[in-house]
């Protein structure tokens, strides 16, 4: 078995900051009217910036494919050329379509050479999901190196067009024409963005972040589908695929949106989060003290002081000081939230060898966890 270390991390926040007031120039009004979640939401996530790959007409500046690209290109340089790579691992919830596979699309923008590929799709763990790829190559002697991306492109997925349809259907049944706040919540959490990180089986350069472990957890035995898209959920909680229903539903009922089931995140979310990550610090026999960095991946600043009990109340609470999150610079990016996030500390100059990091990944979809601690050396 062979030591892997993340030896260089690179992001692509695509155009300009876009704020809080300017949001919906990107994304449009459903209805011709203003959102009246819109403020209250912004309120709780206390985002106050974020990226689309999109100009305010709709139009898409770049495709998913395309931001994962730009952040992959980064890592290249004279000593790690596009021709030394040996595996490309790319998570995302949102890829361009349905197939190829998004990494397929990604390695043919980069136009370098035969390497291994693979796929992650979830929900926000799709990222840490391609990371344990790339960890497990480079581990297993597989290869000497992995590319490993997380990405989203949902602002096209967001857009005002996707719900018209259903807004002026239900006027024509004399409904009011306000989209379900299942849907209209994910508007104001959600933006766009890459990150990548190249695994080698050797550390370089002034700093590099030694894997110790990855662990990962489902409860989808257990709970029901909470955020989705491609379908709609019944009374019963299952979900119906978009196959099943005749086209003209996709646009009347907005099939194809990313939808959250609020009251069960509220519910879940935090619980399992703090149930899961203590199970992964057990497993690995470290305790809180042996963290110096924790960095965990939320959806929502809504969340933050519920999650300090919940992990107090486990007895593996974080004290404030060794929390890190970008949340309100660059918004909820989804899979790729976790690779922005280190992308920052790691470059931030404040790291020193023998450092520990503890990354927590949550994902709402069916309930998944994903956990990775990191030394630096």
């Amino acid at each position: 078995m062979f030591e892997v270390y993340i030896t260089k991390a690179a992001k692509y926040l695509p155009n300009e900051a876009i704020s809080n007031e300017e949001m919906e120039d990107y994304l449009g009004l459903i209805n011709d009217a203003a959102s009246k979640a819109r403020r209250i939401i912004l309120r709780n996530n206390k985002i106050t910036s974020r990226y689309y790959a999109i100009d305010k007409t709709g139009k898409s500046t770049h495709n998913n494919a395309e931001l994962t690209r730009n952040a992959v290109v980064q890592l290249f340089d004279e000593n790690f050329t596009a021709q030394d790579l040996e595996v490309l691992s790319c998570g995302t919830s949102t890829p361009d379509i349905f197939l190829p596979s998004h990494a397929a699309m990604v390695h043919g923008l980069l136009k370098n050479k035969s390497v291994e590929l693979n796929s992650s799709t979830g929900v926000c763990c799709a990222g840490m999901n391609s990371l344990k790829f790339g960890f497990l190559s480079v581990r297993s002697g597989n290869s000497t190196n992995a590319i490993c991306t997380g990405s989203e492109k949902v602002s096209t997925w967001l857009n005002a067009q996707m719900y018209n349809h259903e807004a002026a259907n239900l006027k024509s049944l004399e409904e009011q024409p306000i989209i379900a706040f299942k849907k209209d919540f994910l508007r104001w959490m959600l933006s766009d963005g890459a990150g990548a990180f190249l695994l080698e089986n050797k550390p370089k350069g002034p700093i590099s972040l030694k894997i110790e472990w990855m662990e990962a957890f489902s409860y989808a035995y257990e709970l029901e589908t909470c955020m989705y898209a491609g379908g709609d959920k019944l009374e019963n909680g299952e979900i119906k695929a978009w196959s099943e229903y005749p086209p003209e539903q996709w646009l009347n009922e907005s099939v194809f949106a990313i939808k959250q089931d609020v009251k069960l995140l509220d519910e879940f979310i935090l619980s399992k989060g703090a149930e899961s990550m203590g199970d992964a610090m057990s497993k690995n026999k470290i305790t809180s003290d042996q963290v110096d960095y924790f960095i965990p991946h939320v959806s929502s600043n809504f969340f933050v002081e519920g999650l300090k009990k919940g992990l107090a109340e486990k007895g593996i609470g974080m004290a404030d000081e060794k929390w890190f999150m970008n949340l309100s610079r660059v918004g909820n990016v989804g899979s790729a939230s976790i690779y922005l996030a280190l992308e920052e500390l790691m470059n931030s100059g404040n790291l020193k060898k023998g450092d520990r990091i503890l990354l927590s990944v949550p994902e709402s979809g069916r309930f998944s966890f994903a956990y990775a601690y990191l030394t630096v050396c």
